[in-house]
Protein backbone atom coordinates (compact mmCIF):
# COMPACT_ATOMS: atom_id res chain seq x y z
CA UNK A 1 0.00 0.00 0.00
CA UNK A 2 1.32 3.42 -0.98
CA UNK A 3 0.84 5.84 1.91
CA UNK A 4 0.23 9.54 1.40
CA UNK A 5 3.72 10.28 2.72
CA UNK A 6 5.39 7.78 0.37
CA UNK A 7 3.46 9.23 -2.56
CA UNK A 8 4.70 12.68 -1.56
CA UNK A 9 8.26 11.34 -1.42
CA UNK A 10 7.81 9.89 -4.90
CA UNK A 11 6.41 13.14 -6.27
CA UNK A 12 9.03 15.57 -5.00
CA UNK A 13 12.16 16.26 -7.06
CA UNK A 14 15.24 14.74 -5.48
CA UNK A 15 19.03 14.80 -5.50
CA UNK A 16 21.08 11.57 -5.30
CA UNK A 17 24.70 12.12 -4.29
CA UNK A 18 25.79 8.66 -3.12
CA UNK A 19 25.07 6.00 -5.75
CA UNK A 20 27.62 3.32 -6.63
CA UNK A 21 27.37 2.11 -10.22
CA UNK A 22 27.89 -1.58 -9.50
CA UNK A 23 25.21 -1.80 -6.80
CA UNK A 24 22.51 0.59 -8.04
CA UNK A 25 21.00 -1.63 -10.75
CA UNK A 26 17.40 -2.80 -10.97
CA UNK A 27 16.61 -6.50 -10.71
CA UNK A 28 15.60 -6.51 -14.37
CA UNK A 29 18.90 -5.02 -15.49
CA UNK A 30 21.05 -7.30 -13.37
CA UNK A 31 19.11 -10.40 -14.42
CA UNK A 32 19.69 -9.45 -18.05
CA UNK A 33 23.42 -9.06 -17.43
CA UNK A 34 23.50 -12.27 -15.38
CA UNK A 35 21.82 -14.30 -18.13
CA UNK A 36 24.19 -12.85 -20.69
CA UNK A 37 27.30 -13.59 -18.63
CA UNK A 38 26.12 -17.11 -17.75
CA UNK A 39 26.51 -18.07 -21.41
CA UNK A 40 30.29 -17.91 -20.98
CA UNK A 41 30.58 -18.16 -17.17
CA UNK A 42 27.94 -20.67 -16.00
CA UNK A 43 29.09 -20.33 -12.39
CA UNK A 44 27.49 -16.88 -12.11
CA UNK A 45 23.93 -18.01 -12.89
CA UNK A 46 23.06 -18.65 -9.23
CA UNK A 47 24.50 -15.41 -7.87
CA UNK A 48 22.19 -13.72 -5.36
CA UNK A 49 23.27 -10.15 -4.77
CA UNK A 50 20.20 -8.61 -3.10
CA UNK A 51 19.48 -8.11 0.58
CA UNK A 52 15.74 -8.49 1.06
CA UNK A 53 13.78 -6.62 3.72
CA UNK A 54 14.53 -8.27 7.04
CA UNK A 55 17.86 -9.59 5.80
CA UNK A 56 20.96 -8.14 7.38
CA UNK A 57 24.57 -8.95 6.69
CA UNK A 58 27.83 -7.56 7.96
CA UNK A 59 29.62 -4.85 6.01
CA UNK A 60 32.19 -7.52 5.16
CA UNK A 61 29.49 -9.63 3.49
CA UNK A 62 28.24 -6.61 1.55
CA UNK A 63 31.70 -6.19 0.06
CA UNK A 64 31.66 -9.89 -0.88
CA UNK A 65 28.45 -9.26 -2.82
CA UNK A 66 30.09 -6.34 -4.62
CA UNK A 67 32.91 -8.67 -5.78
CA UNK A 68 30.31 -11.05 -7.21
CA UNK A 69 28.74 -8.18 -9.13
CA UNK A 70 32.13 -7.22 -10.58
CA UNK A 71 32.39 -10.71 -12.10
CA UNK A 72 29.21 -10.06 -14.06
CA UNK A 73 29.83 -6.43 -15.04
CA UNK A 74 33.23 -6.71 -16.67
CA UNK A 75 32.96 -5.42 -20.24
CA UNK A 76 31.92 -2.34 -22.20
CA UNK A 77 28.37 -3.54 -22.81
CA UNK A 78 27.67 -4.20 -19.12
CA UNK A 79 29.12 -0.87 -17.97
CA UNK A 80 27.10 0.98 -20.61
CA UNK A 81 23.94 -0.97 -19.79
CA UNK A 82 24.37 -0.40 -16.04
CA UNK A 83 24.91 3.33 -16.46
CA UNK A 84 22.11 3.84 -18.98
CA UNK A 85 19.51 1.83 -17.04
CA UNK A 86 20.47 3.29 -13.66
CA UNK A 87 19.98 6.81 -14.99
CA UNK A 88 16.54 5.88 -16.31
CA UNK A 89 15.63 4.18 -13.02
CA UNK A 90 16.57 7.21 -10.94
CA UNK A 91 14.76 9.53 -13.37
CA UNK A 92 11.62 7.41 -12.95
CA UNK A 93 11.87 8.09 -9.20
CA UNK A 94 11.90 11.87 -9.84
CA UNK A 95 15.61 12.22 -9.21
CA UNK A 96 16.61 15.38 -11.08
CA UNK A 97 20.33 15.37 -10.25
CA UNK A 98 22.50 12.27 -9.92
CA UNK A 99 26.15 11.66 -9.15
CA UNK A 100 27.27 8.10 -9.98
CA UNK A 101 30.50 6.89 -8.44
CA UNK A 102 32.55 3.99 -9.74
CA UNK A 103 36.11 2.72 -9.69
CA UNK A 104 37.53 2.81 -13.24
CA UNK A 105 38.83 -0.70 -13.87
CA UNK A 106 41.38 -2.14 -16.25
CA UNK A 107 39.69 -5.34 -17.51
CA UNK A 108 41.68 -6.74 -20.46
CA UNK A 109 39.43 -9.79 -20.93
CA UNK A 110 36.45 -7.44 -21.28
CA UNK A 111 38.24 -5.06 -23.62
CA UNK A 112 38.18 -2.24 -21.06
CA UNK A 113 40.88 0.13 -19.93
CA UNK A 114 40.35 2.48 -17.01
CA UNK A 115 39.92 5.33 -19.47
CA UNK A 116 37.43 3.52 -21.73
CA UNK A 117 35.50 2.49 -18.59
CA UNK A 118 34.79 6.14 -17.77
CA UNK A 119 34.28 7.04 -21.42
CA UNK A 120 31.65 4.31 -21.64
CA UNK A 121 29.81 5.76 -18.65
CA UNK A 122 29.84 9.20 -20.24
CA UNK A 123 28.61 7.72 -23.53
CA UNK A 124 25.56 6.38 -21.66
CA UNK A 125 24.98 9.76 -20.00
CA UNK A 126 25.11 11.52 -23.35
CA UNK A 127 22.62 9.04 -24.80
CA UNK A 128 20.20 9.86 -21.98
CA UNK A 129 20.72 13.56 -22.64
CA UNK A 130 19.95 13.00 -26.33
CA UNK A 131 16.65 11.47 -25.22
CA UNK A 132 15.90 14.66 -23.24
CA UNK A 133 15.62 12.67 -20.03
CA UNK A 134 14.85 15.09 -17.19
CA UNK A 135 17.91 14.38 -15.07
CA UNK A 136 21.38 15.90 -14.75
CA UNK A 137 24.14 13.29 -14.30
CA UNK A 138 27.77 13.50 -13.20
CA UNK A 139 30.49 10.91 -12.55
CA UNK A 140 32.79 10.62 -9.53
CA UNK A 141 35.69 8.25 -10.30
CA UNK A 142 36.38 6.24 -7.16
CA UNK A 143 39.61 5.55 -5.35
CA UNK A 144 39.13 2.05 -3.94
CA UNK A 145 41.38 1.86 -0.88
CA UNK A 146 41.63 -1.91 -1.27
CA UNK A 147 43.37 -1.50 -4.65
CA UNK A 148 46.30 0.37 -3.12
CA UNK A 149 48.22 3.61 -3.53
CA UNK A 150 49.54 3.08 -7.05
CA UNK A 151 46.05 2.64 -8.46
CA UNK A 152 44.87 5.65 -6.44
CA UNK A 153 47.47 7.83 -8.15
CA UNK A 154 46.42 6.50 -11.56
CA UNK A 155 42.76 7.19 -10.75
CA UNK A 156 43.35 10.83 -9.81
CA UNK A 157 45.39 11.46 -12.96
CA UNK A 158 42.69 9.82 -15.06
CA UNK A 159 39.92 11.82 -13.36
CA UNK A 160 41.71 15.04 -14.30
CA UNK A 161 42.21 13.82 -17.88
CA UNK A 162 38.56 12.81 -18.34
CA UNK A 163 37.34 16.02 -16.68
CA UNK A 164 39.30 17.99 -19.27
CA UNK A 165 38.17 15.78 -22.16
CA UNK A 166 34.51 15.99 -21.13
CA UNK A 167 33.99 19.34 -19.36
CA UNK A 168 31.21 19.31 -16.78
CA UNK A 169 30.88 15.55 -16.40
CA UNK A 170 33.56 14.76 -13.79
CA UNK A 171 33.40 17.36 -10.99
CA UNK A 172 35.08 15.29 -8.27
CA UNK A 173 36.31 11.96 -6.96
CA UNK A 174 35.08 9.43 -4.43
CA UNK A 175 37.12 7.56 -1.82
CA UNK A 176 35.57 4.26 -0.81
CA UNK A 177 36.14 0.52 -0.56
CA UNK A 178 36.44 -1.81 2.41
CA UNK A 179 37.48 0.42 5.35
CA UNK A 180 39.37 -2.47 6.95
CA UNK A 181 42.05 -2.23 4.25
CA UNK A 182 45.03 0.11 4.53
CA UNK A 183 45.15 3.41 6.40
CA UNK A 184 43.01 6.08 4.81
CA UNK A 185 45.51 8.77 5.72
CA UNK A 186 48.03 7.18 3.33
CA UNK A 187 45.83 8.47 0.50
CA UNK A 188 46.06 12.13 1.58
CA UNK A 189 48.62 13.05 -1.14
CA UNK A 190 46.15 11.92 -3.79
CA UNK A 191 43.31 13.86 -2.19
CA UNK A 192 45.51 16.94 -2.23
CA UNK A 193 46.40 16.37 -5.87
CA UNK A 194 42.75 16.01 -6.81
CA UNK A 195 41.97 19.29 -5.05
CA UNK A 196 44.85 20.98 -6.87
CA UNK A 197 43.38 19.68 -10.12
CA UNK A 198 40.07 21.37 -9.34
CA UNK A 199 38.20 18.22 -8.31
CA UNK A 200 35.86 18.01 -5.31
CA UNK A 201 36.25 15.29 -2.67
CA UNK A 202 33.50 12.92 -1.50
CA UNK A 203 35.20 10.69 1.06
CA UNK A 204 33.85 7.69 2.96
CA UNK A 205 35.00 8.40 6.52
CA UNK A 206 34.36 6.72 9.90
CA UNK A 207 32.21 4.05 8.27
CA UNK A 208 33.29 1.61 10.99
CA UNK A 209 34.48 2.18 14.58
CA UNK A 210 38.07 2.54 15.74
CA UNK A 211 39.46 4.34 12.69
CA UNK A 212 39.31 7.78 14.28
CA UNK A 213 43.02 8.42 13.75
CA UNK A 214 42.80 8.26 9.95
CA UNK A 215 39.61 10.33 9.94
CA UNK A 216 41.19 13.09 12.01
CA UNK A 217 44.34 13.15 9.90
CA UNK A 218 42.33 13.40 6.67
CA UNK A 219 40.13 16.17 8.06
CA UNK A 220 43.18 18.15 9.18
CA UNK A 221 45.22 17.74 6.02
CA UNK A 222 42.73 17.37 3.17
CA UNK A 223 39.28 18.66 4.04
CA UNK A 224 36.56 16.78 2.11
CA UNK A 225 33.70 18.59 0.39
CA UNK A 226 31.30 15.85 1.53
CA UNK A 227 31.54 12.85 3.85
CA UNK A 228 30.02 9.50 2.96
CA UNK A 229 28.27 7.67 5.80
CA UNK A 230 30.29 9.15 8.70
CA UNK A 231 28.56 6.63 10.95
CA UNK A 232 31.05 6.92 13.78
CA UNK A 233 32.16 10.54 13.42
CA UNK A 234 30.52 11.39 16.75
CA UNK A 235 31.02 8.00 18.42
CA UNK A 236 34.47 7.88 19.96
CA UNK A 237 35.89 7.27 23.40
CA UNK A 238 36.23 10.56 25.31
CA UNK A 239 39.66 11.65 26.39
CA UNK A 240 41.54 10.15 23.46
CA UNK A 241 41.89 13.40 21.54
CA UNK A 242 39.31 12.79 18.85
CA UNK A 243 36.93 15.56 19.87
CA UNK A 244 38.58 17.60 17.13
CA UNK A 245 36.82 15.41 14.55
CA UNK A 246 33.46 16.79 15.61
CA UNK A 247 34.83 20.31 15.89
CA UNK A 248 36.09 20.27 12.29
CA UNK A 249 32.98 18.68 10.77
CA UNK A 250 30.67 21.07 12.62
CA UNK A 251 32.76 24.21 12.13
CA UNK A 252 33.39 23.58 8.44
CA UNK A 253 29.78 22.45 7.95
CA UNK A 254 30.86 19.47 5.84
CA UNK A 255 27.73 17.88 4.33
CA UNK A 256 27.06 14.25 5.22
CA UNK A 257 25.67 11.62 2.84
CA UNK A 258 23.27 9.35 4.76
CA UNK A 259 22.22 5.91 3.47
CA UNK A 260 19.76 4.51 6.01
CA UNK A 261 18.76 1.20 4.43
CA UNK A 262 22.33 0.39 3.45
CA UNK A 263 23.52 1.02 7.00
CA UNK A 264 20.69 -1.05 8.45
CA UNK A 265 21.24 -4.02 6.14
CA UNK A 266 25.02 -3.95 6.56
CA UNK A 267 24.57 -3.76 10.34
CA UNK A 268 26.28 -0.45 11.05
CA UNK A 269 23.05 0.82 12.64
CA UNK A 270 20.50 -1.11 14.69
CA UNK A 271 17.39 0.57 13.30
CA UNK A 272 16.27 3.55 11.26
CA UNK A 273 15.43 5.33 14.52
CA UNK A 274 18.96 4.74 15.84
CA UNK A 275 20.59 6.05 12.65
CA UNK A 276 23.03 8.92 13.09
CA UNK A 277 20.89 11.08 10.80
CA UNK A 278 18.96 12.04 13.93
CA UNK A 279 22.06 13.27 15.76
CA UNK A 280 23.09 15.55 12.92
CA UNK A 281 19.57 16.66 12.03
CA UNK A 282 19.09 17.93 15.58
CA UNK A 283 22.19 20.09 15.03
CA UNK A 284 20.78 21.43 11.74
CA UNK A 285 23.92 20.13 10.06
CA UNK A 286 24.07 19.90 6.24
CA UNK A 287 23.09 16.40 5.16
CA UNK A 288 21.51 14.58 2.26
CA UNK A 289 19.54 11.32 2.09
CA UNK A 290 20.96 8.80 -0.41
CA UNK A 291 20.62 5.15 -1.46
CA UNK A 292 24.24 3.91 -1.68
CA UNK A 293 23.30 0.82 -3.70
CA UNK A 294 19.60 0.72 -4.55
CA UNK A 295 20.02 -2.64 -6.28
CA UNK A 296 21.80 -4.54 -3.53
CA UNK A 297 19.85 -2.93 -0.68
CA UNK A 298 16.52 -2.77 -2.56
CA UNK A 299 15.68 0.85 -1.78
CA UNK A 300 14.47 3.66 -4.00
CA UNK A 301 15.42 7.19 -2.99
CA UNK A 302 11.70 7.84 -2.39
CA UNK A 303 11.72 4.95 0.10
CA UNK A 304 14.70 6.45 1.90
CA UNK A 305 12.90 9.77 2.26
CA UNK A 306 9.81 7.98 3.58
CA UNK A 307 11.90 5.91 6.01
CA UNK A 308 13.60 9.08 7.23
CA UNK A 309 10.26 10.84 7.70
CA UNK A 310 8.83 7.97 9.72
CA UNK A 311 11.91 7.41 11.88
CA UNK A 312 12.43 11.06 12.76
CA UNK A 313 8.88 12.43 12.55
CA UNK A 314 9.57 14.77 9.65
CA UNK A 315 6.65 16.48 7.95
CA UNK A 316 6.29 17.22 4.25
CA UNK A 317 7.76 20.70 4.49
CA UNK A 318 10.82 19.36 6.31
CA UNK A 319 11.27 16.66 3.66
CA UNK A 320 10.97 19.24 0.91
CA UNK A 321 13.62 21.38 2.60
CA UNK A 322 15.89 18.34 2.91
CA UNK A 323 15.60 17.78 -0.83
CA UNK A 324 15.96 21.45 -1.78
CA UNK A 325 19.02 22.05 0.41
CA UNK A 326 20.74 19.03 -1.14
CA UNK A 327 21.17 21.09 -4.32
CA UNK A 328 23.78 23.20 -2.52
CA UNK A 329 25.80 20.07 -1.70
CA UNK A 330 26.08 18.89 -5.30
CA UNK A 331 29.41 19.14 -7.12
CA UNK A 332 27.94 20.92 -10.12
CA UNK A 333 28.42 24.55 -11.16
CA UNK A 334 26.63 27.48 -9.54
CA UNK A 335 24.77 28.05 -12.80
CA UNK A 336 23.44 24.49 -12.81
CA UNK A 337 22.54 24.75 -9.13
CA UNK A 338 20.39 27.78 -9.91
CA UNK A 339 18.76 25.87 -12.75
CA UNK A 340 17.88 23.05 -10.35
CA UNK A 341 16.53 25.46 -7.74
CA UNK A 342 14.29 27.06 -10.34
CA UNK A 343 12.98 23.62 -11.28
CA UNK A 344 12.23 22.84 -7.61
CA UNK A 345 10.38 26.15 -7.25
CA UNK A 346 8.19 25.42 -10.27
CA UNK A 347 7.28 21.96 -8.95
CA UNK A 348 6.63 22.80 -5.31
CA UNK A 349 2.95 23.75 -5.43
CA UNK A 350 1.93 20.67 -7.41
CA UNK A 351 3.83 18.39 -5.00
CA UNK A 352 1.89 19.71 -2.02
CA UNK A 353 -1.52 19.15 -3.59
CA UNK A 354 -3.34 16.32 -1.81
CA UNK A 355 -3.81 13.45 -4.26
CA UNK A 356 -6.68 11.03 -3.95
Amino acid sequence: MVTEMLRFCQDIPKVELHAHLNSSFSRKTFQHLLDRKAETKPEVKDFKVYLEDGEAESLKTAFRLFKMIHQVCDDEYSIYKLTYDIIHDFAADNVKYLEIRSTPKDIPQGGLTRKSYLQTMIKAIKECEAENLDIMVKILPSIDRQRGLEVAEITVKLAKEIAQEFPGYVPGIDFSGDPQFLDGSDFIPFFKQAKADGLKLALHLSEIPNIEAETLEILKQSLPDRIGHGTYLHQFKPGEGYEEILDIVKTKQIPLEHCLTSNLKSETTESFEAHHFGYWYALKHPQVVCTDGRGVFLCELSDEYANTAKAFNLNKEELWDLSYRAIDYTFTSEMEKEKLKNEWSKLKNSCFLVKE
